[in-house]
């Protein structure tokens, strides 16, 4: 058995966890607070068999990240104005992954 702890921004913990649960894995999850910029987190935990856990890890992969356009600051200089939007990927994971020698439930 192996735990995942995936680290997820708030916003994206939602899509995230339905993602999971559509590939049939189950999470918790618990609020957190940290980081540079103390941002609202959210830690996902998920026990897996080991075959499961490229699965896992895939999943978040694809889920977890926002690309956003960033406009130009001074539309009205000439030479930024005909710049195209930038596209940034804001968002992401922290991903842990440790051996489980047991795990029960009651």
């Amino acid at each position: 058995m192996k735990m995942v702890m995936a680290i997820v921004s708030r916003d994206e913990a939602k899509l995230v966890l339905e993602a999971l649960i559509a590939a049939g894995h189950s999470a918790t999850f618990t609020d957190s607070r940290g980081g540079m910029l103390r941002q609202a987190q959210q830690m996902l935990f998920i026990a897996t068999k080991k075959e499961d856990l490229e699965d896992v890890l895939k999943t978040i992969r694809q889920s977890c990240y926002s690309q956003v356009d960033v406009e130009p600051d001074h539309a009205d200089d000439p030479l930024i104005s005909r710049r195209p939007p930038a596209k940034a990927n804001v968002g992401g994971a922290v991903v842990f992954v440790w051996d489980m020698e047991r795990m029960e439930t009651y």
